[in-house]
């Protein structure tokens, strides 16, 4: 049992170790089918210990070991550190030259071949972004550096001589609170991130200026510079609020055939870092501010993640900063990520954090391209020879047999004029020979690049000839419907011309007009005014009283014919309010005494004059005097004509009906 036991547990362990090795080589073999990496390179910069900081003479948390990785403390076991690798570090005596010419220099070369590249700095607040990207007048930075090696390069590549003639245009903008702002023109307001059919990320509206030299780059870069959002906080005097980005757009032009355009774009970001409001002590604006920023910057991990892990769904459109950054992270563009770093041991967690992100971003793979398109030139006018005009059976003996198999069978209905514009379907056989390969070779290579291609070259006969005849019976038509029209306008000419009486005799087949009808107007619904039935009994039973509350008035009221001459009137019945001149005298008596007597209680009594109304016009009484007629109440309230006018009518009834 014991040595039967010991042969099969030596039958376990070699196939492990042979499963194990198989596994090894297929990781291998998997390894080296890979394509060429364009992944996102990514290099780390430490900087130096700043001035007059606290715990300045502590012994750094980060340590360099070589140019490629570090090392910083495991905060869950201080007997350990945690390694990094990376492809470039940085140290604390490194320059901006040695951060420019080791990571960002060597990518600029992809710009004149029709790829995008772009440039990120993160990290936390305080760590060093802006000095990294900008610099200073003595140590400029990344920016000032590549724009002056890129216009260097454009000014050799599209010289005299040269294949392609190359423009240079440049954009700033910054995203802050999510609001994408042109800062070269701040009035634009906030603009939109839209995606083309191919899927690059462009903004409509965003301002473009052409630079010849970094002189016109300073002229536009350094107004707008100021523009940007800072604001002060405890860890940095002028801390970035906003994600800047600089676009820098290379367009190629080649000078001769077959015309191709390339367009580069060059993205140059200094990201806002992340902040801890505990330290910064952000409050108010500072503290939406961070949180903006916090939260543009999760959803850009969110982003890196997605990508390291595969998911079908990348999270780009729940930030305008990863939506920017598309063509940046797992896109198409040359992508290099400076990580930003501190020294200083209460920055520990924040360098963490940050050197997570950019071991992450490390495992990102963009796919680059170039962006290629070809510029179709409009040929000039064709002039056919001698031979070109002969009968269709000289010439089809004047051809050759590879001509014959290439042109079209059908002769042309009519000898062609010198000036006649080369068609898609004109014969081949009457081109250039020279003009035709060309013209074939575009073909192709329009058919090579996924595009419909010219109509009617390289077409087979028998389809050529359907189309012709098609076009043919097309135009007989078209000409069929242009003679009609012709007569018909004839014919109503014609008829125009003749007398009246000719007209009533010629045809009686001709059409005439339909007769209209009278369109009528619905007739109003009749309004009737509610009286207190005190007030109206009293004026009923009075001899000499001539008040008519509710009056009954005739009204004309004109119907619009078509075909009438003259519109027809119809009285039509309405109901008016009307008061005897006695009541109304009274009435306005009343009022007139109330307004100059009676306290703002009794002045709340009337129609329409609530607490404040009554209030006024008690201190308007006390400082102007008494009223001398009620229409003096319109200085007081200001009211119209029109509304002093009902103002009266209710007041007059309700005092008339108080009183019954």
């Amino acid at each position: 049992m014991d040595g039967g036991g010991t042969a099969q547990l030596r039958r376990r362990e070699m196939a492990a170790a042979i499963s194990g090795a198989g596994r090894c080589r297929l990781s291998k073999v998997g390894a080296g089918r890979r394509p060429p990496p364009a992944r996102v390179r990514v290099a780390v910069r430490l900087r130096p210990f700043v001035d007059g900081t606290d715990g300045a003479g502590d012994p750094p948390c980060v340590r360099g070991l070589d140019s490629c990785s570090l090392e910083i403390a495991n905060w869950r076991n201080h007997q350990e550190t945690l390694k990094y690798q990376f492809d470039a570090f940085y140290g604390e005596k490194s320059s901006q030259q040695d951060i420019y010419a080791g990571s960002v220099q060597p990518i600029l070369r992809h710009l004149l071949e029709g790829q995008n590249a772009s440039v990120l700095a993160y990290g936390p607040t305080g760590a060093g972004k802006t000095h990294t990207m900008l610099g200073s007048p003595e140590q400029p930075g990344v920016i000032p550096r590549a724009l002056m090696d890129l216009l260097q390069l454009t000014r050799e590549e599209g010289g005299e001589g040269r294949p392609w003639a190359l423009s240079v245009t440049m954009s700033y903008l910054e995203i802050y609170q999510e609001k994408v702002l042109d800062l070269l023109d701040p009035a634009s307001g906030d603009l939109v991130i839209r995606e083309d059919c191919r899927g690059n990320i462009l903004i409509p509206g965003l301002t473009q200026k052409p630079i010849t030299s970094f002189a016109d780059f300073e002229r536009h870069f350094l107004p707008a510079s100021r523009n940007r959002t800072v604001g002060a906080t405890r860890l940095n005097q002028r801390s970035s609020r906003s994600h800047a980005v600089l676009l820098v757009k290379v367009d190629q032009r080649e000078r001769l055939a077959p015309f191709r355009q390339r367009e580069g774009k060059l993205y140059l970001i200094d990201l806002a870092g992340s902040e801890d409001n505990r330290r910064t002590g952000n409050k108010g604006l500072r503290l939406k501010e961070s949180g903006a920023i916090n939260s543009s910057l999760f959803v850009l991990g969110k982003v890196v993640d997605a990508l390291n892990q595969g998911l079908p769904r990348v999270p780009y459109r729940d930030s305008k900063l990863t939506r920017l950054l598309q063509d940046s992270l797992g896109g198409s563009a040359h992508s290099i990520l400076i990580a930003n770093i501190a020294p200083e041991r209460r920055f520990y967690l924040d360098t963490v954090s940050a050197l997570n992100f950019a071991a992450r971003s490390k495992e990102v793979i963009n796919r680059p391209f170039t962006n290629e398109s070809l510029q179709l030139r409009v040929l000039a006018p064709v002039k056919l020879s001698q031979k070109e005009l002969l009968v269709p059976s000289e010439a089809k003996r004047a051809r050759g047999p590879e001509e014959e198999e290439i042109g079209s069978p059908e002769p042309p209905a009519a000898p062609a004029s010198a000036s006649q514009e080369l068609s898609p379907l004109q014969k081949l056989s009457s081109l250039d020979p020279t003009v035709l390969e060309r013209l074939l070779s575009l073909d192709r290579l329009l058919g090579s690049q996924g595009s419909q291609g010219t109509h009617g070259l390289n077409t087979p006969r028998r389809e050529r000839m359907v189309l012709m005849k098609t076009m043919e019976e097309k135009d007989l038509e078209i000409e069929r419907l242009k003679m009609k029209q012709k007569e018909l306008e004839a014919r109503v000419l014609a008829q125009d011309a003749m007398d009246p009486k000719d007209k009533e005799n010629s045809s009686p087949a001709m059409l005439r007009p339909l007769a209209r009808r009278t369109v009528t107007v619905a007739k109003p619904l009749k309004k009737a005014v509610v009286m207190p039935l005190q007030l109206i009994q009293e004026q009923a039973a009075s001899p000499n009283a001539e008040i008519h509350i509710l009056k009954k008035k005739g009204r004309k009221r004109k119907l619009e014919s078509l075909d009438a001459s003259e519109p027809e009137e119809k009285a039509e019945d309405c109901w008016e309010l009307q008061i005897s001149p006695e009541l109304l005298a009274h009435g306005r008596q009343k009022i007139l005494d109330l307004l100059n007597e009676g306290s703002a209680r009794d002045l709340r009594s009337l129609q329409r004059i609530g607490q404040k109304k009554a209030q006024l016009i008690v201190g308007w009484r006390e400082l102007h005097g008494p009223f001398s007629q009620v229409e003096d109440l319109e200085r007081v309230e200001g009211i119209s004509g029109k509304q002093m006018e009902s103002f009266l009518k209710a007041n007059i009834l309700g005092l008339a009906a108080s009183q019954r």
